[in-house]
């Protein structure tokens, strides 16, 4: 399927081709719910989300996963260089590195903004450092770079006809702001055990919870109420991103609200799991994944045609 996606894409260099299949790995091997969703694209869009897609992955493994011997300042050094050769290679407009390379040409074929990079990475070198956030604006601060951009590059491959970038532009950072509370919600026990609390401290200080609660690993009255609040806070922003999808090309909406319906069930799943987030982690199970992606596929293909 890869190879029809390339051709589709018109992506012929054999190098830069090895580049967008690693990235569509990283995609398809780390990002179930991302990469159900890119299968509703047309073959021809499908490529350069998954190089958007691997290159935020490759930066979080160097945060969290890839260097794990290494101190946190050798990682924000090596996350630096990195960092600052990426940009050198987006401004050349060329790379050699094997995730980068499908990046720098996914940029200039959609003229993507380098902004919404530098922005990703300055919020990788805070998880370096930054453990807590005061207040969900503090929050809001980081998401901007580590979800928000992540809709704004996605903006131009997506596609918005006839109507302006600037009308878009807050829908989709809400809804990279939505995916990724979900994911923080979830993901409470797994960053938990990682040093980092992603949800604010004030809001843990105003239902009686600090970090030392969390660790016990026992889910009880106030730790239910706070994840309670977080998730009613967080559906709130789902409903103001929904509009958006709307004002998508017609070929991306089903892949947009799939990636919506699969997100938000997130929130379902912690509240059928009784909250229990802190030593394990719940999923969309593949029947609800099914249920939702394949109506959507029908109707991508009837789009399409």
């Amino acid at each position: 399927m890869s190879a029809r996606e390339l051709n589709a894409a018109g992506v012929r260099d054999p190098a830069l081709r090895a580049s967008y299949e690693h990235c569509r790995r990283l995609n398809a091997a780390h990002g179930r719910t991302y990469y159900l969703s890119t299968l509703l694209l047309p073959r021809r869009k499908r490529p350069y989300v998954h190089a958007l897609y691997g290159f935020a992955r490759y930066a979080d493994e160097i945060v969290d996963d890839l260097a794990s011997s290494l101190s946190g300042h050798e990682k924000a050094e090596w996350l630096q260089s990195w960092g600052s050769q990426v940009l050198a290679d987006v401004a050349a407009g060329h790379s050699t590195h094997p995730v980068t390379m499908a990046l720098v040409d996914a940029v200039r074929r959609w003229d993507i903004c380098t902004d919404h990079i530098e922005a990703f990475l300055s919020s990788m070198r805070m998880d370096l450092t930054v453990t807590e956030y005061k207040t969900y604006d503090d929050l809001m601060g980081y998401m901007y770079g580590s979800a928000a951009v992540i809709g704004l590059e996605m903006m131009p491959i997506l596609g918005h006809p006839g109507v302006p970038a600037e009308v878009v532009e807050p829908y989709a950072i809400d809804l990279g702001i939505a995916f990724q509370m979900s994911n923080f919600i979830r993901d409470i026990g797994e960053d938990l055990r990682r040093g980092r609390v992603y949800l604010p401290q004030e809001d843990l200080e105003s239902f009686g919870v600090d970090r030392e609660h969390l660790q016990r690993g026992v889910v009880d009255g106030p730790i239910r109420r706070l994840l309670a609040f977080e998730i009613a806070r967080t559906r709130e922003v789902y409903r103001s991103a929904a509009p958006g999808i709307r004002l998508l090309d017609p070929t991306s909406q089903d892949c947009i609200r799939t990636a919506f319906a699969l997100y938000a069930g997130i929130l379902d799943e912690v509240e059928r799991a009784d909250y229990r987030v802190l030593d394990g982690r719940v999923s969309v199970g593949p029947a609800r994944r099914a249920a939702v992606a394949g109506p959507a596929l029908v109707r991508a293909v009837r789009v399409r045609h």
